[in-house]
């Protein structure tokens, strides 16, 4: 089979595109004929070694995939060939990527596209305000961001219902997710992001937008929010924690979602004197039973128009290589790339 893969760690002309051996699944496992994967910067964190994980040479790239199962282990219940169907867990652990023709996924891992949805817009779910159906590749554009949204909201940061919630990065693609969700859920949402995407956020529901690089920037949330932020969430990998825990309520709480390579100061006195805590998540460690019950949240979404991507970038499977490379230069910010299996070189 056809596959983006590479047999070093490095930079992203590491990623080679060609002829491998095709996977086989095992007892419990399900093969996948994969129509689109997206590209994540994870990927790139693991392609690089930045993230160590276990990898197996040679390696295929990607953590997401939308696809037409191929066939069962013979432990393998409530899936058969034919079903369409999605995943934003491998490419990590030691499971092989996404980014390949076919594609070997725990059944534990694997959750069916919703009945009656095109699979193109099985999981289309930013925009509040979009209805129509897309592409297939925008089925897989949306499974990492979404289901890291769900996990950072309800399991690692605790929201309730009626809580002031501020989303660092609003307009970006997890950041989007994290907006439209903690709305949904009932809580007050504040939106830091640039002066150009203050529309945008708004329109996703935040109650007010601020410009992350307002010089009082501090001041305002401080002011939008003199009760204290209940849960701060941070998509940019800014990790300022010395401002931002002066902001936080009593038991407030600051999820890390970015910024692996930051080291910020820790205002300790501030966290143990007032209960509040910081607590960094990757999604990449989320359980099979949290990754499904996130899966379960996403699958009942596309009905209702709730969420949906703002901009899709679409390429072959041969331009993984050049894909990691502008993602790294920061040329994807705010957009989904999206590698089709079907589609040429020149497509």
């Amino acid at each position: 089979m056809r596959a983006a893969y590479i047999e070093e760690l490095g930079s992203p002309d590491v990623i080679r595109y060609g002829e491998i051996a095709p996977p086989r699944p095992g007892p419990t496992d399900v093969l996948v004929d994969v129509l689109a994967t997206a590209v994540n910067p994870v990927d790139t964190f693991v392609r690089s070694g930045l993230f160590r994980t276990h990898v197996d040479f040679p390696f295929v790239v990607g953590r997401d995939l939308v696809g037409t199962v191929a066939e069962t282990g013979p432990g393998v219940t409530g899936f058969r060939a034919g079903d369409r169907v999605w995943c934003n867990s491998l490419g990590h652990g030691g499971r092989q990527g996404a980014a390949a023709e076919q594609a070997v996924v725990a059944a534990d891992r694997l959750y069916r596209l919703p009945e009656g949805v095109d699979p193109c817009a099985a999981v289309a779910v930013f925009h509040p305000a979009a209805t129509a159906y897309l592409d297939p590749c925008a089925a897989v554009a949306v499974f990492h961001p979404a289901a890291t949204a769900y996990l950072a909201l309800f399991v690692h940061g605790r929201l309730h219902v009626g809580e002031t919630v501020l989303v660092a990065g609003a307009a970006g693609n997890v950041g989007s997710a994290l907006v439209t969700m903690a709305v949904r859920a009932g809580a007050r949402v504040l939106a830091t992001a640039a002066a150009r995407d203050a529309r945008y956020c708004a329109e996703l529901g935040a109650a007010e937008v601020f410009d992350y690089r307002d010089p009082d920037l501090t001041e305002k949330i401080r002011a939008a929010a003199p009760s204290g932020l209940d849960l701060y969430l941070d998509t940019a990998g800014v990790n300022d924690l010395e401002t931002w825990v002066g902001l936080l309520a009593l038991r407030g709480r600051v999820v890390l979602l970015a910024g692996p390579r930051t080291r910020p100061v820790l205002p300790a006195g501030a966290l143990h004197t007032n209960d509040r805590s910081v607590v960094g998540f990757v999604i990449s460690h989320a359980t099979p039973g949290e990754l499904a019950e996130a899966a379960a949240y996403i699958n009942d979404l596309p009905g209702r128009g709730v969420l949906r991507p703002r901009t899709i970038e679409v390429f072959p499977l041969s331009a993984a290589a050049d894909v990691h490379a502008r993602m790294e230069k920061g040329e994807l910010h705010g957009r989904r790339a999206v590698l089709r299996t079907d589609l040429s070189a020149g497509g």
